[in-house]
């Protein structure tokens, strides 16, 4: 899907986050800083709504398992089995 700029004014601005971020093109500018941006709005989000994001990630996950032995899995891992 495209993205057209049609105002001038931001035309502008994502000419100079291409030169100041050194990204080859405003397509890539313009993706760094509406990621900035997104992230900079996710951290100001009250700390109920974070933490409500955070359960329902866990939440998708899976339950857990309660008898998973951390200790045995790395060791087996690193072949200290």
């Amino acid at each position: 899907m495209a993205l057209f700029i049609r105002d001038g004014e931001v035309d502008a601005l994502a000419e100079e986050v291409r030169k100041l971020t050194k990204a080859k093109t405003k397509t890539e500018a313009v993706r760094r800083a509406l990621k900035a941006q997104l992230a900079q709005a996710r951290r100001a989000a009250p700390l109920e709504d974070r933490l409500a994001r955070a359960k329902a990630l866990a939440d998708a996950m899976g339950p857990s398992d309660a008898g998973f032995d951390m200790k045995a899995y790395t060791d087996e891992m690193w072949g200290e089995a």
